[in-house]
């Protein structure tokens, strides 16, 4: 018997009205420890990158909306014309058990059927747990550890490598995940 299909949220694209709300989600200690860069940034700093990267057909900055609120924040790089883009992405820090689920599943439908990429490629520093295990429980494959790739300005970290193509994003939403 097939596993019922977990609900999902709705994916819309960040406009500026969502500027500072992003930016209290992105400078919350519980976000921005498990980021690369870790540092606090300026509200300006902040607005400066939206503007910056909004404007590149490359970027996708995504807001994931759970019944209704916005919960979190999903951006795809597309990195070249063969279809394939990295992706960040974080939860508001009130969010409720299960939206990063959500997130995620979401989140890659848009990104293999609105997007049309062949493959999402995820890094995570190798202390982040849960990133890791997220990303294994959507079916991407570790594809990779960059030892000591990150330098966090007191050590240097591993950084764990994944990808998942569209075959198999498509056949584990058949499969029910």
């Amino acid at each position: 018997m097939p596993k019922n299909k977990p609900a999902k949220g709705l994916i819309r694209k960040m406009t500026v009205k969502d500027i500072d709300q992003v930016f209290q989600w992105r400078n919350h200690i519980d976000v921005r420890r498990f980021m690369f860069t870790q540092e606090k940034i300026t509200l300006d700093e902040h607005r400066n990158w939206f503007e910056r990267v909004s404007q590149d057909s490359r970027r996708h900055l995504l807001i994931f909306e759970d019944d209704g609120i916005p919960s979190g924040s999903v951006n795809f790089n597309q990195l070249d014309t063969i279809s394939i883009a990295d992706w960040g992405f974080y939860l508001a820090t009130d969010a409720k058990k299960g939206v990063g689920r959500k997130l995620g599943l979401t989140a890659l439908d848009y990104a293999f059927d609105e997007l049309d990429l062949r493959k999402v490629c995820g890094k995570a520093l190798a202390f982040n747990d849960r990133s890791i295990k997220f990303h294994r429980n959507l079916g991407f494959k570790q594809e990779g550890v960059l030892r000591e790739q990150h330098f966090d300005g007191k050590k240097f970290h591993d950084v764990v490598c994944f990808g998942l193509l569209a075959q198999e994003w498509n056949r584990h939403n058949r499969e029910g995940l």
